[in-house]
């Protein structure tokens, strides 16, 4: 509780504001000013008038607000605080891959680097894709990256073919199927919900796809008690807090590891932000390459209904 109170003093003084993804422990979640997925995250971002935003997520997140927000200061608790997805995409060979195709429209997840963003047309969230994909021309070759089980989710939903970058996350590749369906032998009445990240063949044998937001509003427009939830286990904290009569199951990872928890995400903590607000460090730097990878940015925000 003193360091909560540290904390909130350090934002008074400071003139700051803690922006946290669902996917932070329940503690981070409770001291954040705000508090959603990719796309909720960069509208306030965008919107803030804070002098100094600390962003309680990974890398990528940190320097989107940085990229919409040049002249503040952005800081992240860790700076090793990355993405497997975003890791997953090397811009060097992204380029190469990118120059194969004659005058393509790129379109990349929001989960990428800065280099991969400004080498981009358009950036999407895994709450408005469809919107972003549907908006492409028809008349020239579509690349989509990084993600390649959001890709092929796309693709199945939208009809339109596009060419997909082979990456993806580490904690959604790990969810057990088998696992899974045991699971829904033991709750029958359970309802299978999952983030779209997750591969096909478990996305097809749910009830729900959508972003950890839409997840929230399902779980309490649905008439079912038990969720099976097939994303990063920090979004139950929300989940349960919006309908504590309902059973929220997380989804087994393949191994009896925890990896259904996000290490980068975890590397966040409540002494690390105190520290960041204190030392206002580590700092998210500005990067001539920022101007590039705001354009696409920009036009999704625009874009987006």
């Amino acid at each position: 509780m003193d360091c909560v109170k540290e904390i909130n003093d350090l934002k008074k003084k400071k003139n700051a504001v803690i922006l946290a993804h669902y996917y932070q422990t329940p503690e981070i979640q409770e001291v954040a000013d705000y508090l959603g997925d990719s796309l909720d995250l960069a509208r306030k971002a965008q919107k803030t008038t804070a002098s100094i935003i600390v962003f309680a997520g990974v890398h990528f997140m940190a320097e989107g607000a940085k990229i919409l927000n040049p002249e503040k200061k952005v800081l992240i608790p860790d700076l090793r605080a990355g993405c497997s997805l975003a890791d997953s995409c090397p811009p060097s060979s992204f380029s190469r891959w990118k120059s194969k195709f004659k005058n393509p429209y790129v379109i990349s997840y929001i989960n990428c680097s800065a280099e991969i963003k400004a080498m981009s047309d358009l950036i999407c969230t895994s709450t408005n894709a469809i919107e972003m994909i549907q908006k492409a021309p028809k008349d020239r070759p579509l690349l989509f990256a990084p993600d390649q089980n959001l890709g092929n989710w796309l693709q199945k939903q939208t009809g339109i073919a596009m060419e997909i970058w082979p990456g993806a996350c580490i904690v959604h590749e790990t969810f057990s199927e088998k696992k899974i369906l045991n699971l829904q032998v033991q709750y029958p009445d359970a309802e299978i919900i999952a983030h779209p990240e997750c591969e096909l063949t478990l996305l097809e044998k749910s009830h729900f796809v959508g972003s950890t937001s839409a997840l929230l509003r399902y779980i309490t427009e649905s008439k079912s008690q038990t969720f099976i939830v097939a994303t990063e286990e920090g979004i139950l904290h929300q989940m349960k807090k919006k309908e504590p009569e309902k059973t929220f199951i997380p989804a087994p990872p393949t191994s009896s590891c925890e990896c259904n928890q996000c290490p980068y995400m975890k590397l966040n903590t409540l002494e690390k932000i105190k520290a960041a607000l204190e030392n206002e460090s580590p700092e998210i730097p500005k990067r001539s390459l920022h101007l590039e990878a705001k354009k696409p940015l920009k036009q999704m925000l625009e874009w987006s209904s």
